[in-house]
């Protein structure tokens, strides 16, 4: 298409063109190949001239140019050499990690974010929640910082670490973002930083079994109600249980003692 002055027409052009070669078609016609002049007045394009071959278009070698042959097992060593593409990677995070179209567009957008994601994965089986983080927590320090990736972040073996503890049952995932805030300004690892702040939850399930057992005696009218059917209560049950544990509980063992103690 000749007469393209400028983006507004080649915008226009295209879509005039897909709206008449799909006419064609659809009317049982053939699309010829031909040359085509774009009228900015009536915004269509209108043929000008047939080229049926390519010697229509009367091509001839450069002469100061010569042939240009290329072994192909050069081809397959710059092949094998070459890093993993953008869109090749993006294909490998929803097929093995199960990400979707969008949370791997979002990651393979820039290089260094989705480096630094797989550098968060070793030792992890949620990857998905891996790249949540990244996303969510990752990106949301570098945009407020207004300082690269390198820096506004904790190295991301030390956040696959504090990921690795939520996994475990170590910390919650709300502990493992006050960890997070505070490593991005201490530069401490995962370890340390749980430690200091004393953010490490309590599984033992005695210790739970223990606070339930109080909490369930100090509110004798609540349990007559929930086991008289107002099971909405039961997560007055789970607030109180983990007030008792200071908020270090693990919320997923008090549930499960918290259902076997009411269901008897």
């Amino acid at each position: 298409i000749k007469n393209l002055n400028s983006f507004r027409f080649v915008e226009k052009a295209i879509d005039f063109e897909v709206r008449r070669q799909i006419e064609i078609l659809e009317s049982g016609g053939r699309i010829l190949q031909e040359t085509h002049l774009w009228d900015p007045v009536r915004e269509q394009t209108r043929p000008m001239r047939s080229k049926e071959y390519a010697n229509d278009y009367r091509y001839f070698p450069e002469p100061d140019l010569p042939p240009l042959r290329i072994a192909p097992d050069l081809i397959e060593a710059v092949k094998a050499a070459m890093p993993e593409l953008p869109a090749e990677r993006r294909a490998r995070y929803i097929r093995d990690y199960a990400l979707s179209p969008y949370e791997a567009d979002v990651l393979v957008a820039e290089r260094e974010v989705a480096d630094y994601f797989e550098m968060t994965l070793p030792g992890l089986k949620n990857r998905k929640a891996a790249a949540n983080w990244v996303m969510t927590e990752v990106l949301r320090v570098i945009r407020e910082s207004g300082r690269p990736l390198a820096e506004a972040a904790p190295a991301a073996a030390q956040v696959g670490a504090l990921l690795a503890m939520v996994e475990a049952g170590k910390i919650s995932l709300n502990g493992a973002k006050t960890a997070f805030a505070a490593m991005c300004k201490s530069g401490k690892d995962a370890e340390t930083t749980v430690a200091e702040l004393g953010l490490a939850q309590v599984s033992d399930e005695a210790a739970i079994a223990e606070a339930c057992d109080k909490v369930l005696a100090a509110h004798p009218k609540e349990l007559g109600e929930y086991r008289g059917g107002r099971d909405k209560l039961f997560g007055f049950f789970v607030g109180q249980v983990m007030k008792a544990m200071g908020g270090k509980a693990n919320p997923k063992v008090i549930n499960e003692l918290l259902k076997k103690k009411l269901a008897t």
